[in-house]
């Protein structure tokens, strides 16, 4: 009687040690309207982000500008995975393009690729979120002129929470597909 006693013990004490973060998915945003593209098919390379935008924590601008983490609360992915995961859907979705993260994985290869890198990615303490950076464009199959642009997109948030913070990241991914697909529209 005393040894499962013990065991059940143990495997509480073992259980309430682990991981008791929450996770936050990046929300995937919904295609109001599909716009044609001069490309069929394109490739989105990883995302390059910031380090403090790369950790597995949510972080959040306190009043005095440094970026803290949320307490308890962590990406429910690899943050550059789930953006660029996130990007990719976005552009799909609003455009009826096949579009995939790398590694491209059809036989044929994609008519474009997009390189995104983010300068910065900050949930601000006047509750706006803050993506700024530039987005590549480019084709060896000559199907698009390869170009290079600057974005900067502010998204009001509710709150500074990881929900929060989490939707309003979605938001801003979604628009900057729509700066995308407006360099790529017929």
């Amino acid at each position: 009687m005393r040894k499962p006693l013990l065991l059940l013990m143990v495997l509480t004490a073992l259980a309430a040690c682990g991981d008791k973060k929450a996770r936050f998915v990046i929300p995937a945003a919904e295609a109001t309207s599909q716009a044609r593209l001069r490309v069929s098919s394109m490739e989105v390379r990883d995302v390059s982000l910031p380090a403090y935008a790369s950790a597995s924590e949510i972080v959040v601008e306190d009043a005095s500008g440094a970026l803290r983490p949320v307490p308890k609360a962590i990406w429910a992915d690899d943050p550059a995975r789930g953006i660029t995961g996130a990007l990719a859907r976005s552009l799909e979705s609003r455009s009826g393009a096949q579009v995939a993260a790398e590694p491209w994985p059809l036989s044929s290869d994609p008519q474009a690729r997009l390189q995104v890198r983010i300068d910065q990615m900050i949930a601000r303490a006047d509750d706006s979120f803050a993506l700024t950076g530039q987005f590549a464009i480019s084709s060896s199959s000559g199907a698009v002129s390869d170009s290079l642009t600057r974005f900067a997109i502010s998204v009001p948030m509710a709150d500074l929470s990881p929900a929060s913070v989490a939707t309003a990241t979605g938001a801003a991914l979604d628009q900057l597909a729509g700066k995308i697909i407006a360099k790529l529209q017929r």
